[in-house]
């Protein structure tokens, strides 16, 4: 018999702040295994300039990747590599810091609503000191599924099993993002009240869902606007929604290694945090 995933552990988003003062909600995992291989989920929202206008100045990062998913908004990336980058509604960009890149994410825009995420993954140990890559993704590049029965699926990174429930056929939905450290998989799902969508994922991957409109059930647990599920090892998951609702899903190869987190920096050791601030401070970054 096929097993079907279940909710294990329920976590809230909370409010706080980032960058040059960006309003945010925000869902951390740094010593969760059942997290990993991601790390944290920011979610910016607002309808008011003053919450995002100062947006991300120029900051560091050493041993983790990056997702940024723009529902709505728009910033731009430049990094010391010479990296500049348009991340527009419907859009993602990914950067991998490996070794060390300093970059700023600002708002173009000056009104108007602004809805987003940003997706901290770990790196594996031997990805950490690696040369940094940026890519960006705009809105016509991102994968997407449509039907009456399951509504719209949009897969950002790696791939999921589209079960068809209507004809049992199986699709493979594969987003353009492929170059992860570990193998992982992303894709917001969005569904009208009664809609339903089985996907199918690795046992071994570990799964979580992060609701960020309306209310969806997954077993017999339900799970509301701001709440993240991490799910237990199974082939299947089967979502159905409540409402209009929109939702973030996740897989991916958990990574099995010490996690040491400061503030930008996520290595393995207290010690090379220790020599990557002192590399950041003797200017070792900008020579990357």
């Amino acid at each position: 018999m096929t097993s079907v995933r279940a909710v294990d552990h329920v976590i809230s988003a909370h409010a706080t702040s980032d960058g040059d003062g960006v309003k945010i909600q925000r869902l951390a995992g740094f010593n969760n295994a059942s997290f990993s291989p991601f790390l944290m989920i920011d979610e910016l929202k607002s309808d008011e300039s003053k919450d995002y206008i100062g947006g991300f100045p120029p900051h560091p990062h050493r041993g983790i990747e990056t997702l940024t998913y723009m529902l709505k908004g728009h910033f731009q990336h430049k990094d010391h590599m010479g990296n500049i980058g348009e991340l527009r509604s419907g859009g993602a960009q990914w950067m991998a810091a490996g070794r060390g890149v300093i970059h700023s994410e600002m708002p173009i825009m000056e009104e108007g609503a602004l809805h987003g995420f940003q997706i901290w993954i770990n790196q594996p140990s031997t990805h950490k000191m690696q040369p940094a890559q940026y890519h960006d993704f705009q809105s016509g590049s991102i994968t997407e599924y449509l039907n009456e029965q399951s509504g719209l699926l949009r897969v950002i990174a790696g791939g999921f099993e589209l079960h068809n429930q209507a004809d049992s056929e199986i699709l493979r939905a594969q987003g353009p993002l492929q170059k992860t450290g570990v193998p992982l998989s992303v894709a917001d799902w969005r569904a009208n009240s009664g809609q339903k969508v089985t996907l199918g994922t690795l046992v071994a991957h570990n799964a979580m869902t992060y609701v960020y409109r309306g209310t969806i059930q997954i077993g017999d647990k339900v799970i509301n606007q701001g709440q993240l599920a991490l799910l237990t090892k199974a082939e299947l998951l089967s979502l159905e929604s409540l409402e209009d609702s929109g939702v973030l899903i996740f897989s991916g190869q958990p990574i099995n290694e010490p996690v040491v987190h400061y503030g930008p920096f996520v290595m393995n050791s207290m010690a090379e945090i220790e020599q990557t601030i002192q590399d950041y401070n003797n200017g070792v970054f900008e020579t990357y």
